[in-house]
């Protein structure tokens, strides 16, 4: 029966002014993105107008979720509105669903021009939670400052958007869905792929999957527990670390994908992967890893519950690296780290404001926040963590903590912490903070001492990071307040660009570095407490934010 195109309409709107993105895109309460007229439309046409029209004329875009609530209707939103702004083709995951890792990687391997993922990470999902927006360009890493400017620009003086309402597709049916549509002499494509299979591909290509089997299912069995978070690794923990690589079933737990991601907060460190630590104490498990929603950072745990600190993670895994046939064949070009990442990293490494590898530059990265990655993709993986710690693990016949100690015996410790104060005033945390700079940029503030107990600390360097990006040149402002002490020890406050709108993070990392291995085994609050002590003093953080203490501690 001969059907009529689908009609493509412009409809009227007006802007809203609360559109500029974060470092990880638009995130916002998924009560605005659901209840405001016209919010969500806006942004995706502001994405989509940002695109130049040349480009964007029958080009392949790549769409993907963590599953949190809206997503579905989100991504019925988005392939209707690609439709009428001439975008030929979306890939899209099989339910929507689709990890951070497996869409820069579907990226690069379709040379899509882009890749809408919609995610709030770690936070909260479900009516009541949050909900984002990220925008990844062609190749496959996160949208710079240049493309997210460009993107709140538009949404400043959006007028109108474009949609097709009538078209519908079937996110659970695998294969190609066509349409055709009014005024258009190509039709709009739209293909649901497994989620899973191009990034295993990638996978098989970097490790030695053999040697992780051996490690999982030989006689000297390495019994693990994963836990997915009810985001979007299940899927991927079950095909990859089970079906794929011998795991028992047991051992991945949590692996359903659930929009509100089965009420817990799918952020992986010991203050909410609770059960997790619970049952890595037990000794039962020999390694334990957690994610978060969207899959693109992990927490490690080795026997007893032996938390590795991503910091160390990081280095471990830069001094481990012929351990993995990528690297062996590859060689290593270079390190990176965020600079607010500690220090355990620092030979030969490129500092950077947050991660993104870069092409010809970097090999491995690491940020503060159980997030690393190599140059394989464009973005944060967390699986891939994993599987760097198995192949580690499986080459030194060691379990987590000694190859960590051991690690700590070669190149010394980096004790290291952060506090999160979540949920802050934004106007509070905006005065703090440029109050702050005042007080350690002034002169006097250089070369004072700080007395804390036995500790004498003295100010060698104060300043607002900013970096150049070797490879573009653009510069990062802003990206946190550092004091350095003639003992190498930082204090570093940094206002977070990934919050949700409702309130401002407000993070404060302290770090000391100890070369005695007698000196290995202290608790790292109780070494870094007089650092901690230094900084709630000179920011005043509790009384200006009428806080007790912070929300989050790793």
């Amino acid at each position: 029966m001969e059907t009529n195109p689908i009609p493509v309409l412009t409809i009227q709107t007006t802007p809203f002014d609360d559109q500029r993105p974060g470092t990880n895109g638009l995130r916002k309460k998924t009560s605005v993105f659901e209840s405001k007229k016209n919010y969500l439309q806006n942004y995706i046409q502001s994405v989509l107008s940002s695109i130049d029209l040349r480009d964007r004329q029958g080009c392949t875009m790549v769409v993907g979720s963590d599953g949190r609530y809206f997503s579905r209707a989100a991504i019925e939103v988005i392939v209707q509105m690609a439709a009428a702004n001439g975008i030929g083709r979306l890939v899209i995951g099989h339910s929507g669903i689709l990890s951070t890792p497996a869409v820069s990687c579907i990226i690069r391997k379709i040379k899509a021009i882009g890749g809408i993922i919609l995610t709030a990470s770690h936070s909260p999902g479900g009516p009541a939670g949050d909900f984002g927006i990220k925008f990844n360009i062609a190749n496959g890493g996160p949208s710079p400052d240049t493309v997210m400017e460009r993107i709140y620009q538009v949404s400043r003086t959006l007028e109108e958007y474009a949609i097709c309402p009538d078209l519908h597709i079937d996110l659970s049916r695998l294969g190609r869905q066509d349409f055709d549509l009014e005024n258009k002499f190509k039709p709009f494509r739209v293909e649901i792929v497994d989620s899973v299979e191009i990034y295993l591909n990638m996978l098989r290509g970097i490790f030695d999957f053999g040697a992780i089997k051996s490690l999982l299912t030989g006689p000297e069995q390495l019994k693990i527990r994963i836990d997915a978070m009810n985001g979007v690794m299940g899927p991927y923990v079950r095909r990859i670390l089970c079906d794929e690589l011998g795991a028992p079933a047991n051992s991945a737990v949590n692996c359903v994908p659930l929009e509100d991601f089965g009420g817990q907060h799918p952020n992986p460190n010991p203050t909410f992967a609770v059960s997790l630590v619970e049952s890595m104490k037990g000794g039962e498990f020999g390694f334990g890893a957690a994610f978060d929603a969207d899959g693109d950072r992990c927490m490690i745990l080795g026997q007893n519950g032996f938390f590795v600190n991503p910091s160390d993670s990081l280095a471990v895994m830069a001094a481990n690296l012929s351990c993995i046939p990528y690297f062996r064949q590859a060689g290593i070009r270079g390190l990176a780290r965020s600079m607010p990442t500690s220090m355990a990293l620092d030979s030969h490494l490129i500092s950077a404001p947050r991660l993104r590898t870069r092409s010809g530059k970097a090999k491995l990265c690491g940020l503060h926040c159980q997030l690393e990655s190599s140059d394989h993709i464009r973005e944060k993986d967390g699986l891939w963590a994993v599987l760097v710690w198995l192949s580690v693990i499986s080459v030194r016949k060691q379990g987590v903590e000694e190859i960590v100690k051991d690690h700590w015996v070669k190149f010394g410790r980096n004790y290291y912490c952060r506090f999160d104060y979540e949920g802050v005033d934004p106007r509070a945390a905006y005065y703090l903070m440029r109050d702050l700079e005042a007080v350690i940029t002034d002169k006097a503030f250089i070369s004072q001492k700080f007395a804390v107990g036995n500790n004498v600390y003295s100010v060698e360097k104060t300043d607002n990071f900013e970096y150049i990006d070797p490879v573009d040149g653009s510069v990062s402002r802003n990206q946190g307040l550092r004091i350095v002490f003639t003992d190498s020890s930082r204090i570093i406050f940094r206002l977070s660009g990934s919050g949700v709108g409702v309130g401002a993070t407000i993070r404060i990392y302290a770090e000391s570095y100890e070369r005695d291995p007698e000196r290995h085994s202290r608790e790292t609050q109780v070494v870094l407490g007089p650092l901690i002590a230094i900084a709630l003093k000179i920011s005043d953080i509790h009384e200006r934010t009428s806080r007790r203490g912070p929300t989050v501690i790793t």
